[in-house]
């Protein structure tokens, strides 16, 4: 853990902004010319009326962001910016957080601007469906049908091969 005395270099820490404030607290920082990084995820739902995918929008870590500063420059101020609660801190000194791991979350991020959490299906792998009728069928995965998330099956079963449309998250990769 490092203070942040006269010398201190630019470093990520952790923001934890006001209840439902993330959104607010980034681009109020950003005023100031904090560099921020506020993760997201898409997920996506099932309408039940229409059937159609819809997606939620969510910060991945509710209630918290990342912002790189040099704090004995900015501290204050970025406490006192509206939407943020505290700089996380321990000891009473802000706690920083290792460029490594901003490195990792942004490797995740995918063309849209989101984290990607699941996991990378490709053709050709063996997966297995984790939900509705067809749950704990094996399949090969053929590939993606269309851009609302689902993907085609080749089922096998004992003396029965089939094709099957399924969600992408109903599926997952089997070693």
């Amino acid at each position: 853990m490092q203070g942040h005395g006269e010398n201190d270099a630019p470093c990520w820490y952790v923001i934890h902004t006001k209840p439902k404030q993330e959104d607010r607290a980034d681009f109020n920082l950003k005023a100031w010319n904090v560099r921020t990084f506020a993760p997201k995820i898409k997920e996506q739902r099932r309408d039940y009326s229409t059937g159609r995918p819809t997606y939620l929008v969510q910060h991945l870590f509710p209630g918290y962001i990342f912002a790189y500063f040099r704090a004995s420059e900015l501290l204050h101020k970025v406490c006192f910016t509206r939407g943020v609660h505290s700089v996380v801190n321990f000891g009473g000194e802000p706690c920083p957080v290792a460029d490594e791991i901003i490195e990792l979350l942004k490797a995740r991020l995918s063309e849209d601007g989101f984290i990607h959490l699941g996991e990378d299906l490709r053709p050709g792998d063996r997966v297995i469906i984790n939900r509705g009728n067809l749950k704990n069928f094996a399949g090969v995965l053929e590939g993606k049908v269309d851009d609302q998330g689902r993907v085609t099956i080749l089922l096998t079963a004992v003396s029965y091969q089939g094709r099957v449309v399924i969600e992408q998250d109903w599926v997952r990769k089997i070693s």
